[in-house]
C-alpha cells in the first residue's frame, strides 16, 4: 500500500503546496487534514470585507470539497491532529491514525494574546482566519442593527496599530463603526514604515475619523456597571474608553505545538532548511509557522506562493531549493495606499523621502536595500525593486 502525502492545513500554503504539486505529479495520493471546513478564502480580504460588503460565506472563493475534487486528494475536514511519529510516520488525529510517505506542516501562525485584567477580558476577540471573521462580523452586525436606527455608530477598540489594526481600522471606520486605535509605539505600521511616512498614514486615518492613542497599552476591558453588551476599556496612561467590541491586532505567533511536540528543531518558527526540510526526515513545513533558512519569518502571501511551488517540486522527486525575490508588501489602507520592500532584518541604514510619495533605505555606502511608496505613486513597485542591491 502506497502511504500518501499528507499535508496539515487548509490554509493558503496548504492548498497551494497541493495545488502546485497537481501540477507536477497527478497520482501520488495526497491527504489534507484540516481542523476546519478547508474551505478557500483568501486571509488579505479579511481586513477589507465590511467596507466591500462582503459577509463570510462570500468571503469563500472555492469550497472544499470543489477544492478536494479538482486536486484530486483526500481531504479530512474538521480534524483535530493530536499528534505526529516521525520514527513510524505517522500523524494521530481525532479522527484515527494515518501514515505518510512525506509530510508537510502547514500549520500557521496563532494571534499574539497579552494578558488583560477586566471581567470581560475574555471577550476580546482577534481575526486570523474566516472562523475568526465570522465572530467579530456576526458581533458587530447583531450590536449595530439596533443602534443603526437609533443613530448610534457602534465603537471598536483596535489593540495594535501594525498593518492588520491599521488596515482593519480603515475598513470600519469606512463602514460607519467609529475606531480608536492602541498602541504602544508613537506611529502606525512603526515596524515596517519610515517615519514620516507613518506620520503621514496616521494623519489620513485621521481624517477619515479614526482615534489613536499612542505610547499606551490596553489594561483591562470590563462589562459596563448597567450590565449590557458595552465594555469599558482602561488604559496604561489612565484614559477610560467605552467600546461595543474590542479587537486584537497586536501580531501573530508561529504556531509550534505538533512541531515541538514532535521534536522538531523550533526557534521563532520550525526550523526548515533550504529544501523547507525540517530536523525530520521526510517532514517539510512552509508558510506562517516557519523560519526560513535565512533566519527570517515571512508571514506574507508572496513568500507562500514561491515556498509551495519550490516544495511542491521536492516532493515531486525534484529537489529544489526556494529562492525569494524581492517581494513589496501592499498595505490596503485606501486612505493612503501603501507599499513597502523592507531591508533584510539588522541591515544598518536610514530611511530618506528621495521625492513625494517615494522612501528609499540605503545603507552606509548608499545601495538601496528597501523603499516604502505611497498614493499614486505605488505604481512604480516594480519600477523601484530594481534598483534594491
Amino acid at each position: 500500500m502506497t502511504h500518501p502525502i499528507i499535508i496539515i492545513g487548509a490554509g493558503l500554503a496548504g492548498w497551494t503546496t497541493a495545488r502546485e504539486l497537481r501540477k507536477l505529479d497527478k497520482s501520488t495520493p495526497v491527504l489534507l487534514i484540516t481542523g476546519d471546513s478547508g474551505d478557500f478564502y483568501a486571509k488579505p480580504s479579511l481586513s477589507n470585507a465590511f467596507a466591500q460588503r462582503r459577509d463570510p460565506s462570500q468571503l469563500v472563493t472555492t469550497p472544499a470539497a470543489r477544492m478536494a475534487e479538482t486536486q484530486a486528494i483526500t481531504l479530512q475536514v474538521n480534524t483535530k491532529v493530536t499528534g505526529i511519529d516521525t520514527v513510524t510516520q505517522t500523524v494521530r488525529t481525532s479522527q484515527g491514525d494515518f501514515n505518510y510517505a512525506q509530510l508537510v506542516l502547514a500549520t500557521g501562525a496563532q494571534p499574539i494574546r497579552i494578558p488583560l485584567a477586566g471581567d470581560a477580558a475574555a471577550e476580546v476577540l482577534s481575526v486570523n482566519s474566516l472562523r475568526d471573521f465570522s465572530t467579530f462580523h456576526a458581533r458587530l452586525i447583531s450590536n449595530s442593527s439596533a443602534d443603526i436606527r437609533r443613530g448610534i455608530r457602534d465603537h471598536v477598540v483596535i489593540m495594535g496599530a501594525g498593518l492588520i489594526g491599521c488596515e482593519f481600522a480603515n475598513d470600519l471606520i469606512s463602514s460607519g463603526f467609529a475606531v480608536t486605535v492602541v498602541d504602544p509605539s508613537s506611529n502606525p505600521i512603526a515596524a515596517l514604515l519610515p517615519a514620516g511616512l507613518g506620520e503621514q498614514l496616521r494623519e489620513a486615518l485621521a481624517n477619515l475619523g479614526v482615534s489613536w492613542q499612542f505610547g499606551t497599552t490596553v489594561q483591562s476591558v470590563d462589562h459596563q456597571r448597567e450590565g449590557g453588551s458595552a465594555l469599558t476599556v482602561k488604559l496604561a496612561n489612565g484614559a477610560m474608553l467605552q467600546a461595543d467590541v474590542v479587537l486584537s491586532a497586536i501580531g501573530l505567533r508561529a504556531d509550534l505545538s505538533l512541531a515541538q511536540a514532535a521534536g522538531l528543531q523550533c526557534e521563532r518558527g520550525i526550523v526548515v532548511d533550504e529544501r523547507l526540510q525540517t530536523s525530520a526526515a521526510k517532514v517539510y513545513a512552509l508558510g506562517d509557522a516557519v523560519q526560513y533558512a535565512s533566519g527570517r519569518t515571512l508571514p506574507y502571501v508572496m513568500p507562500i506562493m514561491h515556498a509551495a511551488k519550490a516544495l511542491a517540486a521536492t516532493l515531486a522527486g525534484q529537489p529544489t531549493p526556494v529562492q525569494f525575490p524581492l517581494m513589496p508588501v501592499a498595505i490596503k489602507t485606501t486612505a493612503m495606499p501603501l507599499v513597502v520592500a523592507p531591508a533584510a532584518p539588522g541591515t544598518a541604514g536610514q530611511w530618506t523621502q528621495s521625492e513625494p510619495g517615494v522612501w528609499l533605505f540605503a545603507d552606509a555606502d548608499q545601495a538601496v536595500k528597501g523603499f516604502a511608496l505611497s498614493g499614486a505613486q505605488t505604481s512604480r513597485r516594480a519600477e523601484l525593486a530594481k534598483r534594491v542591491l
